[in-house]
């Protein structure tokens, strides 16, 4: 049987998502506990491969087991050998040949941005912290350039192993709630560090130190010298993961922004 989980995730104190030999890891945690509730090892697969540092509101996550439990089991049974940092959401069999990255469609990233002179005590490793006041408006102009299919090479990092720069993004939106300045980004899929690497760029606009059309240049001169600095990851959540309806699971609201033409694979 091959079960999907939703997983919530702060990964303050994770060397990413990915299993390592030296470092902890996400992947590795959930296999521990999920393994116990098996009565044997366990190899999950995920929607999305985070790094060190950044958090998720729901990674979506699948496994194949021949151990029979009830769902519950997996969900409270999984959650009660798991630190106060990882938590199962929800768990459902799979229906048909569904598999947590290649079956998505579209994936959503929040990336939250403490606006204001003084450090947040309580977003510590949860949010970005820039100083300088930042034009969410302004941001959120300049992010609508990117929309479309594009070459994004000046927005991928220097060591991203993709065989194709090409993503077609869905939506940006920036917006501004109190102290904080909001990034919502959707994507059929996305390229090593591209959302931390469009966060850094608008904070340039944000800030007044690049025009708004700046973003327009960084797509067509690709090259990825000529845009800002990685922003920090600690902002960084993965939002949620899209699925074609016929797989029966819920998604964020959020994608229903998608345009009717962006059921596509990536």
């Amino acid at each position: 049987m091959r079960i999907i989980l939703g997983i919530e995730y702060n990964g303050s104190h994770y060397h990413g998502w990915q299993a390592q030999a030296h470092a902890n890891s996400i992947q590795q945690t959930l296999e521990r506990a999920l393994s116990k509730i098996a009565a044997h090892p366990l190899q999950v697969q995920c929607a999305g491969r985070t790094d060190a540092g950044v958090h998720a509101l729901e990674q979506i996550i699948h496994f194949d087991t021949e151990a029979e439990r009830p769902m519950q089991a997996w969900l409270l049974g999984g959650n009660s050998h798991l630190p106060d940092d990882v938590r199962i959401l929800w768990a459902q069999p799979a229906i048909g040949d569904f598999h947590a990255r290649y079956s998505a469609i579209a994936r959503f990233y929040r990336y939250v941005i403490c606006n204001r002179p003084i450090k947040s005590a309580l977003l510590y490793q949860q949010s970005t912290w820039c100083y300088p006041p930042l034009d969410a408006e302004k941001m959120h102009q300049a992010a609508q350039h990117l929309i479309g299919e594009h070459d994004f090479t000046s927005f991928r990092a220097q060591s991203c192993e993709s065989k194709s720069p090409n993503r077609l993004m869905h939506f940006i939106e920036v917006y501004r709630q109190g102290d904080q300045v909001i990034m919502d980004i959707s994507a059929n899929a996305f390229l090593h560090h591209m959302v931390r690497n469009i966060a850094g760029v608008l904070m340039e606009v944000g800030s007044g130190k690049q025009p708004t059309d700046w973003t327009s240049h960084l797509l067509a001169v690709k090259d990825r010298k000529q845009a800002a600095r990685t922003a920090p990851p600690e902002g960084l959540y993965l939002g949620g993961v899209c699925y074609p309806a016929h797989y029966g699971l819920n998604t964020h609201p959020i994608f229903a922004k998608l345009p009717r033409d962006a059921k596509r694979f990536d």
